[in-house]
């Protein structure tokens, strides 16, 4: 890695130097204006860290145990669609790059490797599966056993997308996947997404997701898998408690990257109300706007179990592939660890709610 990659936002300003204008548009927006697009990140920076002193932090162990399974840090990749458009070896090498560090990484339903290609591609990576619910339920079903053959290991289902939000700059740049790709979960007619005036990835969405899905279509989901599953999309308490209640075996505070319903809360802003509520029957798991490793610190502290990453691990994969993605992720690993042995912690556990504080509070401290 570059000496002039240090950051993050390295990463993202070569990206978006790199990128055709269709392709930043629709990795980098967010729905209307982006108002919560902008506060996902913004939210973090009104957040202070307290550090506690004299605590010996020689040995910092980072390692968690998620769904049966130990990983070397509560960091992951989150689902996110075609990342063949940032580097020709797609989601293979996103998955790759998560095992490389002892990761967890997720599958979208939109990807353009195939399940079968990722798990061959990436072995030795714990890998998830997120899913969206098409109105045909026997394609549905289809993508749900391949991934239990390929060894996913969980189930991520989305639940905040029973309409695509609306993301102006797709619409002004008629986004579609390009010609070139295919999405690698499906054949003939459903691995393409037809060129047309607005946004061709909305059109997809808008014909085949089902729209009519209520909670009860988690007990349908239950009764088809044994595989864990995990509700992506949670902003509230209330529907939290839902989805414990029926027996889901993780709740995904996720708005997705302030890209569905503009002016909806950062997560960080709704992570604690969710953590009180359900914190103590079910993991939780948290991504939007984490950029730096004292992000993920303060997501930890408010109640989450893990966190992923999305966009910084595209801007990495449009730089170098797999080893852009390894360096991306290695810069947020490394800027976690930091804060943790400047905070006092040598174990996640010793992160706790009242290190973390607003700013307003902090001035009186």
């Amino acid at each position: 890695m570059s000496n002039k990659f240090v950051s993050v936002k390295d990463f993202e300003n070569y990206a978006v130097g790199t990128l055709p204008r269709t392709v930043l548009g629709y990795y980098q927006s967010g729905a209307c204006d982006e108002y919560t697009l902008s506060i996902n990140n913004k939210a973090f920076n009104k957040l202070r860290i307290v550090p506690r002193m004299l605590r010996d932090v020689r040995n910092r162990d980072l390692s968690i145990t998620i769904q049966g399974d130990k990983v070397n840090v509560p960091i992951g990749i989150s689902p996110c669609a075609m990342h063949k458009m940032a580097h020709e070896d797609g989601e293979c090498a996103s998955a790759r790059a998560a095992g490389k560090h002892g990761a967890i990484f997720i599958l979208s339903t939109l990807s353009t490797c195939s399940l079968e290609e990722v798990a061959t591609a990436a072995p030795n990576t714990v890998k998830w599966f997120q899913l969206y619910i098409y109105k045909d339920r026997v394609l549905t079903t289809s993508l749900i056993r391949r991934a239990e053959k390929s060894g996913y290991k969980a189930l991520v289902l989305t639940v905040d997308a029973p309409v695509f939000g609306i993301r102006y700059k797709d619409i002004k740049n008629n986004f579609s996947l390009p010609s070139r790709l295919r999405l690698g979960n499906f054949s003939e007619e459903l691995s393409v997404m037809n060129q047309t005036n607005g946004s061709g990835l909305t059109k997809y969405v808008m014909s085949l997701f089902d729209d009519r899905l209520v909670w009860d279509d988690i007990k349908w989901l239950k009764s088809i898998t044994d595989l864990p599953i995990i509700v992506k999309g949670i902003l509230s308490a209330a529907d939290a408690k839902i989805a414990a209640d029926l027996g889901c075996d993780g709740v995904f505070v996720s708005n997705p990257g302030g890209r569905q319903l503009d002016t909806a809360p950062a997560t960080i802003e709704v992570l604690p109300s969710i953590a009180r509520e359900v914190g103590h029957r079910v993991d939780i798991y948290f991504d939007c706007g984490i950029r730096h490793g004292t992000d993920v610190f303060k997501a930890l502290a408010f109640g989450a179990k893990m966190v992923f990453l999305a966009q910084p691990i595209l801007w990495g994969l449009t730089y170098d592939g797999q080893k852009g993605a390894e360096d991306v992720f290695g810069i947020v690993v490394n800027e976690f660890d930091n804060p943790m042995a400047l905070a006092g912690c040598a174990s996640l556990d010793q992160i706790k709610k009242e290190m973390v504080v607003p700013k307003s509070v902090y001035s009186k401290l």
